[in-house]
């Protein structure tokens, strides 16, 4: 038996930032709003993280529609230092509130030279990637991180306790392009899982266990009852540090903020019942800023860092074809592609934008 499958539609950024904007004026937000979440959103297609793009954007909506979005919240800071603050989302668009907390850790960072925002009461933000290269706009290294709905088994677990916990760090160069590492705690994002599910693929061994335990190829498997696994996968292949790095993740973006954690994480999916305790208030982020001149002189750090990648990329591979990257490479290289010759969106997103559009009553490219 073959598999049939249309061939994917391109967009320009321009038509998927313009349309991304119109949903979220529909659901009530501000055109600030609405501009900021858009470019967070879309930010993922145009780097090739289609999984956390506009793929997502019926998802946000059904999150609104389920009463568990605020379109206009009102974001304050809840508790301060000269270098820290706590961040109350006030139940908005984590693609709004996040970019928000961190302008306030790079206002800190230039007083006191570092800048650490925890978040508490927040949704899903899209990609760690977009918030922590915020911080290279002004020639410092940014960090960010979120926990997320439970659907990580720790090593040794059946339980799900866990989300996929992304964490990126951004770090500005001189000649050089930033150095960005922007990766989830898992052996893979349940985004990856949801672009298997639609074009009817089958996911790698090590990425998911099945309710038992065992490894799977399923990417339905947690509908099942299954469970993602932390990177690294199993305990020989090193998943107790995945699982730790996600712990850690959990630790500064909920225990710090006052935000659900753990296994009582809200769920992305607006259909999935919200956990019966609540700890906390919604999803919880960790972002941060640091003013390089904090540490030493901004131009040798650049001079050093540059050196640094270039040894890197100067690194023998191991076959001739390949090249050794830097964090981030891929990313932006994928950037100017799609900058260039638009970007490809799937059929079944396609099918599901065409009809957000008709619900909502907005014109979809």
């Amino acid at each position: 038996m073959f598999l049939c499958f249309m061939p994917d539609q391109f967009f320009t950024y321009k038509q998927l930032i313009e349309f991304t904007e119109t949903v979220f004026k529909r659901i009530g937000c501000s055109s600030e709003d609405a501009t900021t979440a858009a470019h967070a959103l879309i930010s993922a297609d145009l780097r090739g993280i289609d999984s956390h793009g506009v793929a997502r954007l019926s998802g946000y909506v059904r999150l609104w529609e389920a009463k568990r979005v605020n379109a206009t919240p009102q974001i304050k800071v809840i508790h301060e230092s000269a270098s820290t603050a706590v961040v109350d989302g006030d139940g908005g668009l984590g693609l709004v509130v996040a970019p928000h907390a961190m302008h306030i850790a790079i206002e800190k960072a230039k007083q006191a030279g570092t800048g650490w925002v925890s978040v508490q009461n927040s949704n899903h933000f899209g990609i760690a990637g977009y918030h922590a290269m915020i911080a290279l706009q002004y020639e410092m290294i940014g960090m960010a991180m979120t926990n997320a709905s439970p659907l990580v088994a720790p090593t040794f677990s059946l339980d799900r306790m866990l989300g996929t916990n992304p964490i990126c760090v951004a770090v500005p160069a001189g000649e050089e392009p930033p150095f960005v590492a922007d990766l989830a705690t898992t052996t893979a994002a349940n985004g990856k899982l949801e672009i298997l599910q639609r074009k009817k693929q089958k996911a790698p061994i090590g990425w998911i266990q099945d309710k038992n335990g065992e490894p799977s190829t399923d990417p339905h498997e947690l509908k099942n009852g299954g469970a993602l696994l932390p990177l690294g996968s199993d305990k020989e292949h090193g998943s107790h540090k995945g699982y730790a790095l996600g712990a850690v993740v959990d630790i500064f973006s909920a225990l710090l903020s006052g935000a659900n954690y753990a296994p009582w994480v809200p769920p992305f999916p607006a259909y999935v019942p919200m956990p019966s305790e609540q700890p906390g208030k919604g999803v919880g982020h960790f972002l941060g800023a640091m003013r390089i001149d904090a540490f030493r002189s901004a131009n040798d750090f650049k001079k050093h860092i540059d050196h640094w990648i270039r040894g890197f990329r100067n690194a023998k591979p191991v076959v001739s074809e390949n090249r050794v990257l830097i964090p981030g490479d891929i990313e932006r290289e994928m950037q100017v592609q799609r900058l260039k010759d638009g970007i490809p969106v799937i059929e079944p997103v396609v099918n599901d934008l065409e009809q957000l559009a008709k619900k909502l009553k907005v014109v979809f490219p």
